[in-house]
């Protein structure tokens, strides 16, 4: 498995756009991916200009796959307008343990 934690950080007065392009995202990635295991997206309760995604894919070729999709270029084009990229941080993690319940989604 791969896991993947992306921290950004929404530029001041993008909320409402940059949400509609999460959302989106989240979306397509939903229906078009089938090796992306979980794609949670999350909005800091502390700092609400603060976006969390927690990925986890099947394998490196799932990863790579999503880096790939027509979706992605397009949120990775809307990425300068909407957020801070000096603020961005990506992380690649190994899984120690751990465990996913189906419950988990809703």
């Amino acid at each position: 498995m791969n896991t993947i934690v992306a921290r950004l950080k929404i530029q001041d007065g993008k909320e409402d756009e940059a949400l509609q392009v999460l959302k989106k995202m989240v979306a397509d990635v939903e229906a078009n991916e089938p090796g992306a295991l979980a794609y949670l997206c999350h909005r800091s309760i502390d700092n609400p200009s603060e976006i969390v995604f927690f990925e986890l894919y099947a394998d490196d070729d799932a990863s790579k796959a999503h880096r790939g999709t027509p979706h992605m270029a397009e949120f990775a084009a809307a990425l300068p307008a909407l957020f801070d990229l000096s603020q961005t941080k990506i992380e690649r993690l190994e899984r120690v343990g751990g465990v996913v319940r189906d419950s988990a989604a809703t």
